[in-house]
């Protein structure tokens, strides 16, 4: 029997939007605690959002499998020590159908709009087809990842070859002997350019900043650890805390103490000193701001597909792009047949491209004029009963998000406890109170090394970092440990915010 309550909660109804992990771990703790009027609105065929968009060759986590995953639905058989696309996708799909999510999920239900009704004290969401929704609680899960970035440069509808973004890989289209170019060097291009460079023809690789990289401590479990895992369930427990505290410490790193990260820079130039023996190389891929300033990656294999002779890295900003390929400012013209975009995601634009709608017909992007913000990530005032899952300022450059996920599962389901004891009612954050969170955490963001002057995804159009968690994630489930009451008005329908 999944459900712990002696009786299903038929109240309040609930709509998430999103089966990637927020989404899904969030249906789970709500039917565990009983809360059975939901539905997860799904936009594709199929769960697990970014690990089920991103199939590029060569796509694996950066954070270690037992710690990428449930704390209460451990897999003990990780093939690696870094997941695999395919298998954490497959950890998904193993999560909806022991937990009967099934019947709660709807697919091809792409949200357009969801706009909150004063007099009824209800979300009103309207999908893409037309057809509207009506909901008491709006939880949304669309993660940061699921937007691509497509580069903004000029003439890019005018090419006559194959392009498409990383994270909608034509698996169709054959690379062996093309000439190709990839626009970026960020996460993804880490990932596939490795995998594609031993195939193509030509590989021309446009790096607008180089990245630091360090070695991935990957490698296959073996069949007896697996087993271990599984029949001694304290030595997993163990190897995930274990795991945890090891990346934890790195939060040091980057809020406090910015100079342990030199550490890991000297590192990144030993690695590529002794994998890119092409001096001119060499020159281009060290970077030249501070460690950590952006998102550091790591791999094993993107220096030596650097060093390969058909892989030609330039540097020389892209000026246009003709119908047969790419234009450098300094007027050289790079022919291919394919272009790849490994431009990551729109990941300040939260909840893009649903239009938002709270109190008094006030819309999520007048309320987020001068950026995004949110009490504790998961409130926001002027848009009652909506809870978002991964909001700004929950992000993490050195450990698992879906710790921090953990953390906003247990107090939206606190919400709606509190919910339970007003019925009828919409709880909305106050300003005051959500205005005091953000000063806190844009203060804790002043000295951090992601305000060392670089630019990354990490800020928004306005320089402001609405992204990035500004200290360690014990920290955060202290503050969503519980619901204080007095940090919300309790609205009846037809109220008046006061």
């Amino acid at each position: 029997m999944i459900m712990s309550q002696a009786s299903l909660r038929e109240h309040p109804s609930i709509l998430i939007i999103g089966s990637g992990f927020g989404g899904l771990g969030m249906a789970i703790k709500l039917k565990l605690a009983g809360f059975n009027n939901l539905t997860l609105l799904e936009k594709a065929e199929r769960v697990g959002g970014t690990w089920r968009d991103n199939t590029y060759p060569g796509a694996a986590c950066d954070v270690q499998s037992h710690f990428y995953s449930y704390s209460f639905e451990p897999k003990h058989d990780w093939s690696r020590k870094f997941g695999l696309q395919r298998e954490i996708l497959g950890y998904m799909e193993h999560c909806v159908q022991k937990y009967r999510l099934g019947s709660h999920i709807r697919f091809n239900s792409e949200v357009q709009e969801a706009a909150f009704d004063d007099e009824t004290n209800q979300w009103s969401v309207t999908l893409a087809n037309g057809e509207q929704l009506t909901a008491n609680v709006l939880i949304t899960a669309t993660g940061q990842l699921n937007q691509p970035a497509w580069p903004n440069l000029k003439g890019l509808d005018r090419f006559q070859g194959k392009m498409f973004h990383s994270a909608r890989w034509d698996h169709d289209y054959d690379l062996s002997d093309k000439r190709v170019a990839v626009i970026g060097t960020g996460a993804s291009a880490i990932q596939f350019v490795p995998e594609i460079a031993s195939k193509v023809k030509q590989l021309d690789l446009f790096q607008r900043s180089a990245a630091w990289v360090l070695p991935k401590p990957d490698r296959p479990f073996k069949r007896w650890e697996q087993t271990l895992f599984q029949k001694v369930p304290a030595w997993d427990r163990l190897y995930r805390y274990l795991i945890y505290w090891k990346n934890e410490s790195r939060a040091l790193a980057f809020t406090k103490f910015s100079g342990l990260l030199e550490y890991y820079a000297n590192m990144a130039k030993r690695e590529a000193r002794k994998q890119v023996t092409d001096p001119a190389k060499l020159k281009k891929i060290i970077p030249d701001y501070k460690i950590g300033c952006k998102r550091i990656l790591i791999s094993n294999d993107w220096y030596p597909a650097i060093n390969r002779p058909n892989v030609n890295l330039i540097t020389d900003p892209i000026d246009h792009i003709d119908e047969s390929g790419v234009i450098t400012h300094e007027g050289h013209h790079h022919e291919v047949d394919a272009i790849i975009c490994g431009t990551g995601f729109r990941a300040s634009e939260f909840l893009s491209p649903i239009r938002i709608t709270g109190r008094g017909g006030k819309t999520l992007n007048e309320a987020w004029q001068n950026g995004a913000v949110a009490f504790k990530g998961i409130t926001v005032s002027g848009f009652p009963n909506m809870f978002m899952l991964y909001g700004p300022n929950t992000n993490l450059a050195h450990n698992s998000i879906l710790y921090m996920l953990e953390s906003q599962f247990r107090y939206v389901l606190e919400c709606l406890e509190a919910l339970e004891k007003y019925p009828d009612s919409a709880m909305d954050v106050r300003q005051d109170r959500q205005d005091r969170f953000t000063h806190v955490v844009q203060q804790g963001l002043e000295d951090t090394v992601w305000s060392s002057g670089c630019t990354s995804w990490y800020l928004d159009e306005h320089g402001r970092n609405t992204i990035n968690w500004p200290g360690f994630t014990f920290t955060y489930r202290f503050a969503t440990r519980r619901v204080d009451t007095a940090d919300y008005q309790f609205l009846y329908p037809g109220q008046t915010a006061g």
